[in-house]
């Protein structure tokens, strides 16, 4: 496996020598109202207490119902907020016409789907929303029914506010981004004649220990492929007084242990590179800091790489994983097991295919006994694309405007897949970029006691302020 190197234009991640690129703004951009943080926190609110959870009493489509009157209620006409029920679940597309229709629209993306959560894991009910101590808890806290309120609510504060786009601005929600993806497939599909996406879901920022006190504000330009391949043996089987040697749970297990232990090639790309370089300040221990500068200078440098790959938060930027995720085998405590299998998840580093990686497991295994297949549901391998200045010149000033001018700016390649690959696969260049803020001890999203602080509001508002008009004028 090779090296990768993504073709990038030398502004895009030059920031400091950006200012060649010209980016219009508004002479005067609105400062958010207290009015309008409240309406922001009303809609976020309403969402989360919304089971909008895959499966029996899915209400997502309740959920585009919100998002639809509010934004009728802001001067959207119904006919340009189009609801689609897809099976159990729901798309949301709304138009804000530009002035020059020649051009493409600009794509505000996101979802309105969660993971589950369970009322007796949690301290509080995942589905009640609640604000404590200026936070506010509930399932979809961080991802992302809270950024996609603020989104919703910025666009409509900006028309309030007398704004006027020569880009048409859509905002395209999907419903089942949590799982198959459906959804995200078919709205890309729909949308992929647009300029660019903005997509709420990934990037973010991250507060000091302890304080909310911004350090550094992650985009997202790239991610990793997900896929999921199942290892299987199958054997006649017997009663277990009568042990056999080709054993299928035992031939798994070995499988497993060579899978477990291996681990593909360093890769590198201008994002990640880019990552490493700036996020080492950032590192309080000395060692690792250092190791995550050396792995940036040369990846194949041994010493470093098995530092940085020796800690779960590092590990995805370093190239493809793959890890054991699910196992089931036999049917009898007294029977020898007739069938033995594992699911292996593996997060792809761009530019390889999920039949490359499985050839390379294949390998990895070197036996013909366990049947290696791939079973991913909802997922593709998106291309590399190139990263556009314009976008990141934009992006800078607006995250500088909302959090201030300290606030460090690294670009990043997201281990996690979004609806941003279907676009990217479709020629769409596609960026996530959350506005919102996290304490280190405070990520919990798909886990218990989701939460986000609410000093949150008025930055991410900003943020949209500038961010929107620089891109739809």
């Amino acid at each position: 496996m090779r090296i990768l190197t993504v073709a990038v234009a030398p502004a895009a991640l030059a920031f400091a020598g950006a200012g060649s690129v010209a980016v219009a703004r508004p002479s005067a951009v609105p400062v958010p109202t207290a009015a309008e943080e409240a309406q922001a926190l009303d809609l976020a609110t309403r969402e989360i207490a919304v089971r909008s959870v895959r499966g029996e009493g899915n209400r997502t489509n309740e959920v585009a119902a919100l998002i639809k009157d509010r934004l009728i209620a802001g001067g959207w006409a119904p006919a340009d907020v189009v609801v689609t029920r897809r099976g159990e679940t729901a798309t949301l597309v709304a138009t804000w016409a530009g002035s020059d229709p020649k051009l493409k629209p600009l794509v505000l993306s996101g979802h309105m789907d969660v993971v589950e959560a369970k009322r007796g894991d949690w301290k509080r009910d995942p589905f009640g929303p609640v604000v404590e101590d200026g936070v506010l808890y509930g399932r979809g806290a961080t991802d992302m029914k809270f950024d996609g309120a603020v989104l919703v609510s910025a666009v409509i504060d900006l028309r309030a506010h007398g704004y006027k786009p020569r880009r048409s601005i859509v905002i395209a929600f999907s419903g089942d981004e949590e799982t198959v993806m459906a959804t995200s497939a078919a709205l890309a599909e729909e949308l992929k004649g647009a300029d660019l996406v903005i997509n709420a879901d990934g990037g973010g920022g991250t507060f000091a220990d302890g304080t909310d006190k911004p350090l550094y504000w992650l985009w997202d330009g790239n991610e990793k492929a997900y896929a999921d391949y199942q290892l299987e043996v199958t054997n006649p089987g017997g009663h277990s007084s009568e042990p056999r040697p080709d054993n299928a749970i035992v031939q798994l297990a070995q499988a497993l242990v060579k899978v477990g232990t291996y681990q593909f090639p360093p890769e590198q790309n201008e994002l990640t590179k880019a990552w490493f370089e700036r996020a080492a300040p950032f590192e309080a221990d000395p060692a690792k800091a250092a190791a995550m500068r050396a792995f940036a200078a040369n990846p194949n440098d041994a010493a470093p790489l098995a530092i940085v790959r020796a800690d779960p938060d590092l590990v995805g930027k370093t190239g493809t994983t793959c890890v054991a995720t699910m196992l089931s085998g036999g049917h009898a405590e007294n029977a020898l097991p007739q069938r033995a299998r594992a699911n292996i998840n593996c997060r792809i580093f761009p530019g390889h295919s999920r039949e490359q990686i499985m050839a390379q497991l294949k390998t990895v295994i070197g036996s013909d006994v366990v049947k290696v297949s791939d079973v991913t549901d909802g997922s593709i391998t998106p291309p590399v694309t190139p990263l556009r200045a314009d976008y990141v010149v934009a992006a800078e000033k607006a995250i500088h405007a909302a959090w201030g001018k300290n606030v460090a700016v690294i670009p990043n390649q997201a281990s996690g897949g979004s609806d941003s690959m279907f676009y990217r696969a479709l020629g769409v260049p596609a960026y996530n970029a959350s506005p919102v803020f996290t304490r280190r001890d405070e990520r919990f999203s798909h886990g218990l006691n989701e939460r986000v602080r609410l000093v949150n509001i008025k930055p991410a508002l900003t943020f949209y302020f500038n961010l929107i008009p620089d891109l739809t004028k």
